[in-house]
């Protein structure tokens, strides 16, 4: 079940009560703050007055001047106004003002004009302007000009007010500026916008300024034209002298030239004349050196044609002879040696000498024979079996028949019988020799 929370209507009075004391108490305050609590603008200046105020110099003055920012008022005692300080433009026109020559002119100028911001002169215009309608201070700044630029053109002439605006604009400037700290306003800028004059003197100082400028001009262009005239004819003659001058330079430096191609033309045919005595010199003495040379050559040639060769084929025979002499005499000796050697083996061998004598030379017979025979090439080879099988034993059992042809064929051309001599002996001594010789 909720739970019920009583609220007692007394208090809920009383808390009612209490808020709206501090919201009125709040909305009190709001209103005391608002009402005595002063923002001044950056384009305004604030006036307190009612009370004695002391300046930091130690007067006392029956106001305090604020420039922006936010500032008390004590309730009762002070009371508060605005001065704008916003910058009001002011149109002066001028009619038959006269010039210093008594020139009747009429000038056209824009100023822009403001309540100062200097402490020193502000006061002037609260005391002056303050309360009063913005046009009232225009029309007070504007006839203040009027009467200064009056007093400003009673002091030039037309055409230094027409001519130099910038410094008529600074004289009046300057001329009112002691009556507007007087007023306490400030003259930002003052610009002459036109000048004119009923008695058209001013058009005539132009005309005859543009007369004069014409002539001035036409003066100058003819100035210019003989003076032009005046610098071709002197460069004219500046040139005429300058060739002249080049000429003669030229021919100076041609007769020079000449001068230095004689002097060089002797020295070098001086010059060749003596290369050409010292080269027949040189040349006699060269001439001389090779014959010497050729002699020296010649006899070089000579013993190396003839000497030299000589002797070295007599050496060359020496020597080819005690080459030949020395294989035939040491093959002697070494015939002699291996025939004594074999005398006596064959006399120890008895009968068998003759057998142990091929033995011996049986491998190099084996080895020439089994040569001959591997170098045989036997190509591709059809062998055709008449059904029994004997085809390919046949072909096999031809290598053996061959080496017995071979065999055959060397007892009839040496009378050596291999076979007979390696087949054993039917006496019972068979295989004797090769017994005897360990085979």
């Amino acid at each position: 079940m909720d739970k019920v929370i009583h609220i007692d209507p007394k208090l809920l009075i009383t808390v009612g009560m209490w808020a709206g004391g501090i919201a009125v108490g709040l909305l009190v305050l709001y209103v005391f703050v608002r009402s005595f609590l002063t923002i001044c603008r950056p384009n305004q200046v604030l006036i307190f007055s009612g009370r004695k105020y002391t300046q930091a110099d130690g007067t006392v003055v029956g106001n305090r001047i604020e420039f922006s920012g936010r500032h008390w008022r004590w309730p009762i005692l002070e009371k508060v106004d605005a001065m704008d300080l916003t910058t009001i433009p002011i149109e002066i026109v001028t009619h038959n003002a006269y010039s210093s020559d008594g020139i009747p002119l009429n000038v056209r100028a824009i100023a822009n004009v403001k309540i100062t911001s200097d402490r020193r002169y502000i006061r002037n215009a609260i005391e002056r302007f303050l309360g009063r309608a913005p046009e009232e201070l225009r029309s007070v700044a504007k006839e203040t000009l009027e009467g200064t630029l009056r007093g400003v053109l009673a002091t030039l002439t037309p055409e230094e007010v027409n001519e130099d605006r910038l410094k008529f604009a600074q004289e009046l400037t300057k001329d009112v500026q002691g009556d507007f700290q007087k007023l306490g306003l400030h003259l930002d800028t003052l610009k002459v916008q036109h000048v004119s004059d009923e008695k058209q003197y001013l058009e005539s100082i132009g005309r005859q300024r543009i007369a004069q400028v014409i002539r001035q001009a036409e003066i100058a262009e003819s100035d210019a034209t003989n003076e032009a005239h005046q610098r071709s004819a002197e460069a004219e003659a500046r040139g005429a002298i300058a060739q002249q001058e080049a000429e003669r330079a030229v021919v100076g430096k041609r007769n020079e030239q000449r001068r230095i191609k004689a002097d060089l033309d002797k020295e070098v045919e001086s010059a060749r004349r003596e290369a050409k005595a010292r080269g027949q010199q040189a040349r006699y003495l060269a001439e001389q050196e090779l014959q010497e040379i050729r002699r020296e050559l010649e006899g070089l040639r000579l013993k190396a044609d003839v000497e030299i060769p000589a002797e070295a084929e007599k050496r060359a025979r020496e020597m080819i002879a005690r080459g030949d002499a020395a294989p035939i005499e040491e093959n002697g000796k070494a015939l002699a040696r291996v025939l004594e050697m074999l005398a006596k083996a064959w006399s120890e061998a008895g009968s068998n000498a003759r057998d142990v004598f091929l033995i011996e030379q049986i491998e190099k017979l084996m080895e020439t024979i089994v040569t001959r025979l591997g170098a045989l090439q036997v190509g591709e080879v059809h062998i055709v079996d008449p059904g029994d099988g004997s085809a390919l034993p046949n072909y096999v059992a031809g290598f053996p028949m061959t080496v017995s042809s071979v065999l055959d064929a060397l007892k009839q051309s040496t009378g050596v019988d291999v076979g007979e001599i390696l087949a054993p002996k039917k006496n019972g001594h068979g295989g004797g020799g090769r017994a005897q010789l360990g085979l």
